[in-house]
């Protein structure tokens, strides 16, 4: 089988756009994105007013992602057994509606603690059902051959929005209040609600449904007895537990490795996010003959020699560089292996496989910063002069550059839907350049 060309109809970006149903949902999503990033400042900006606890923070986090680990199953069995598009309507009205009690509660001054982490908590609830319904949308609105720009633009809205979003919040909040930035959160979600109230319905499969435990022994049995998905989905993880920590623990290096402050913080997390952006405009750029089981483990080096050299330096200027190419690298990582997965799901399996995906990944991300945390105070003592953050989440980082580099020597064809013929030749030269591809036409995908 040929590799799925990343150019496939070579063209620019707004090629994708020109399918009226996705165009509408990716700029209605590019408003919502950038409500959600105000409203997300707003929060941890009340909360921390309030407690000055980095436990109160924690316990917000908690809040908000922790509802995807209980729910997150039954999510994506919602997505493949009722109508995705009447779903998605009722859990975007429904997050729609916690903004609005959000801009209610600090309007009258009782935006409390209990009520963020009560409201947030309700909000992680509405998200473990939207995420399944949501990421399975893309592919209804575009053709298959372009699934992969459609997700890769995807990413950039919501980077694009990762750089606007915190910035104007950050603007607002000095000349106004909270308040403000909930109220235009729960405006943004009339763009989106519309948007996807205009793409076709999405019915599950005619006939009576199979039980739902049946049905999600079959998505586990997808994800973990086959090569490709099996091999995703340790990429995946690996990118969530082992790149996190950087983006939880940046507040940290701002302060006790840079001794800088709240600019330097914003700063540092919009220079992540342009560099997430590039990664995007970029990544259609690689050349149609460089498969993905290439492509996603050299990016993963990449991000872990990015995060590596960002924990050597205590300059911010070599920081603020080291994490914008990391933000690309990134980017390429988690777009290539999403998309990946996507084309080797079917429709009918494919919010269930999504949901699995989901729960992985965040639950990956707390156990990585834990453990990176950890090792550094272990490590403190054994160096001198260098803050535990540096030491915890620079062993994180060598530890994903090294399974890159492995991943890119052993290869897994079967990501590209690839059948490995012939033995693969176990070479990092050969994984880097992927010359069996290149020079290779005709010759068996197996051998790259």
């Amino acid at each position: 089988m040929p590799v799925p060309p990343e150019l496939a109809a070579r063209g620019v970006w707004r090629g994708v756009l020109r399918h009226a149903a996705f165009r509408r949902v990716w700029f209605g999503a590019m408003v919502s994105s950038i409500g959600t990033w105000m409203e997300g400042l707003g929060v941890q900006w009340l909360m921390a007013q309030q407690t000055g606890s980095a436990l109160m923070l924690g316990a917000l986090a908690a809040a908000q992602l922790g509802p995807m680990l209980v729910f997150g199953l039954l999510g994506g069995l919602a997505a493949d057994r009722f109508d995705r598009r009447t779903l998605l309507l009722v859990t975007q009205a429904a997050m729609m509606l916690v903004a609005a009690g959000l801009a209610l509660a600090a309007g009258l001054g009782q935006a409390t603690p209990t009520v963020l982490l009560a409201l947030g908590l309700v909000n992680g609830v509405a998200m473990a059902f939207n995420m399944p319904a949501w990421q399975v949308l893309t592919p209804r609105l575009v053709p298959r051959e372009e699934l992969h720009r459609a997700i890769a633009l995807q990413g950039l809205q919501f980077n694009l929005a990762r750089v606007v979003g915190p910035a104007l919040a950050g603007l607002l909040l000095a000349q106004t209040s909270a308040t403000l930035l909930f109220a235009l959160n729960a405006l943004s979600f009339v763009a989106v609600l519309a948007a996807v109230a205009s793409t076709p319905a999405a019915p599950p499969p005619a006939g009576p449904q199979p039980l739902a435990r049946a049905q999600l022994a079959e998505a586990f049995a997808f994800v973990f007895g086959r090569p490709g998905p099996r091999a995703l989905m340790a990429m995946l993880a690996l990118l969530s537990a082992l790149a996190a920590p950087l983006q939880r623990m940046l507040p940290l290096f701002v302060a006790d490795v840079f001794a800088a402050g709240e600019t330097s913080y914003g700063l540092l997390l919009g220079l992540f996010g342009a560099g997430a952006v590039l990664g995007g405009l970029t990544l259609g750029r690689w050349p149609s003959w460089y498969p993905r089981h290439h492509l996603i483990p050299l990016a993963l080096t990449l991000t872990g020699v990015c995060m590596a050299m960002f924990c050597a330096t205590e300059r911010l200027v070599l920081a603020g560089v080291w994490i914008f190419v990391g933000g690309v690298a990134w980017i390429w990582a988690f777009s290539s292996t999403i998309t990946a997965l996507q084309l080797l799901v079917g429709d009918s399996m494919r919010g269930r496989v999504l949901a699995i995906v989901n729960v992985a990944m965040f639950g990956a991300m707390p156990v990585g910063s834990v453990l990176a945390a950890l090792l550094g105070d272990r490590l403190a003592p054994l160096v001198p002069g260098a803050a535990p953050v540096q030491l915890g989440v620079g062993v994180m980082a060598v530890a994903l550059a090294l399974f890159g580099l492995l991943l890119l020597v052993l290869r897994t064809p079967e990501i590209d839907e690839h059948e490995p013929t012939l033995p693969r030749a176990r070479s990092l030269w050969l994984g880097l350049t992927a010359g069996a591809h290149r020079a290779g036409a005709g010759r068996p995908a197996g051998r790259g």
